[in-house]
């Protein structure tokens, strides 16, 4: 089957844009210093989060955007494409580190919470700021929290020719990525980062997340079609979620062992974020396998009122993320400062969410007037989604 073929109709997936803002709602609460806020995101209940949700789709809508350009309009036109959008990711991260750095040293100053510049990870700033300025423009030096956009930075640079392999021969690519994500937990290999160690998010691992995204995307999904069905995989799927959620839970206890033997337990524990373990990795999968089978392209409840904010919120990621990491700092900083009762905590979060949820509706909106009016006369309601391929990240 040839990958024009093998791609999906032209019209938005709401799956992808609920839990795409499903993983940015998980983010932003899971960054805030908050052990009520914590229990809101993913992290307490399995293996995996919502960075690798977040890393899967945007493999997945990158693949199906940019390969319909190149199908349509050739290699180059839709390598050009692609690195606009690499330079967009670039520039808002950019914004974002020069205004969260700016930020962090204005207020640690007024209000003499020093220990803010620890905590974030900012005081290499203080002692060479024309170095680590630079070291940030090439991606190597991140304060806390600003590490997914420079990894989708390598990962949709290097996207290009991958592209155009895995249009000729995506089996061979995703093997490919599994070879090197197997040799980069073997061996080590990781980007430095400044002022020492290595990446947080080791783009050689965790390109294995892009290019499975890309891959289903691109008639995978048809491979793996059977497995959806299995009713013998959904067995194993939900007993492998629960023992993920009993295990992650147990390091919330006080005695994890009296529970579960040490040496299963140890195996578990830390979680291996930076270089993917490979639980956390089939964690995501069976996830996405469940997901599928229980909530079809198709389902009512998709368009349900209820959905609008998360789905709102996916469609117009790139500013809700950025936005997001911002407030977990400014929220971090409201509860450290002022009081961490459970009410606080739980304000804090809705507020949060409650001005993520406005800033993508005024982006949706924004966007829909920059059109012609002929156009936007074309266009579906605000509430409706769009007839055309998912918006990358």
């Amino acid at each position: 089957m040839s990958a024009e073929l093998a791609l999906p109709p032209p019209q938005r997936d709401l799956r992808l844009d609920l839990f795409r803002g499903l993983a940015n709602w998980a983010m932003f609460l899971g960054h805030i210093f908050s052990p009520v806020l914590a229990w809101f995101s993913f992290r307490n209940y399995g293996f995996s989060d919502g960075a690798d949700l977040f890393v899967f789709i945007s493999g997945y809508t990158s693949a199906l955007v940019f390969a319909r350009k190149m199908l349509e309009r050739g290699f180059v036109f839709g390598t050009t494409r692609l690195f606009r959008r690499v330079w967009q990711i670039y520039v808002a991260h950019v914004l974002l580190f020069v205004f969260y750095l700016a930020s962090i040293l204005f207020l640690a100053d007024r209000s003499g919470a020093s220990d803010l510049i620890n905590q974030f990870h900012v005081a290499p700033l203080l002692l060479a700021p024309v170095e680590t300025l630079a070291q940030g423009l090439m991606l190597k030096y991140k304060p806390l929290n600003l590490d997914v956009l420079p990894l989708y930075v390598v990962l949709m640079g290097a996207f290009a020719p991958m592209l155009w392999l895995m249009l000729r021969h995506r089996n061979w690519v995703m093997l490919g990525s599994v070879l090197l994500y197997l040799a980069a937990r073997q061996f080590g290999w990781n980007l430095p980062s400044y002022p020492s160690g290595v990446w947080y998010f080791n783009p050689f691992a965790w390109q294995l997340l892009f290019v499975l995204g890309a891959w289903l995307a691109l008639g995978g999904a048809d491979t793996l079609h059977f497995l959806i069905r299995s009713r013998l995989v959904l067995f194993f799927a939900v007993i492998y979620l629960l023992f993920a959620a009993a295990m992650t839970l147990a390091a919330h206890l006080p005695e994890p062992h009296a529970i579960f033997p040490r040496v299963l337990f140890e195996a578990f524990t830390p979680n291996d974020k930076t270089n993917l373990a490979p639980y956390r990795f089939l964690h995501l999968v069976i996830l996405i396998i469940v997901a599928v089978r229980l909530i079809p392209i198709d389902a009512p409840g998709l368009r349900a009122a209820i959905w609008r904010p998360l789905v709102k919120c996916g469609q117009q990621s790139l500013e809700v993320f950025c936005v997001g990491i911002y407030l977990s700092f400014v929220a971090s900083l409201i509860l450290q400062t002022t009081s961490d009762g459970i009410f606080a905590q739980l304000l804090a979060g809705a507020g949060g969410l409650a001005i993520m949820t406005a800033v993508a509706y005024y982006r949706s909106w924004s966007k829909r007037m920059e059109k012609p009016v002929e156009a936007r006369g074309n266009h579906p309601a605000a509430d409706e989604p769009r007839r055309s391929g998912p918006a990358t990240l």
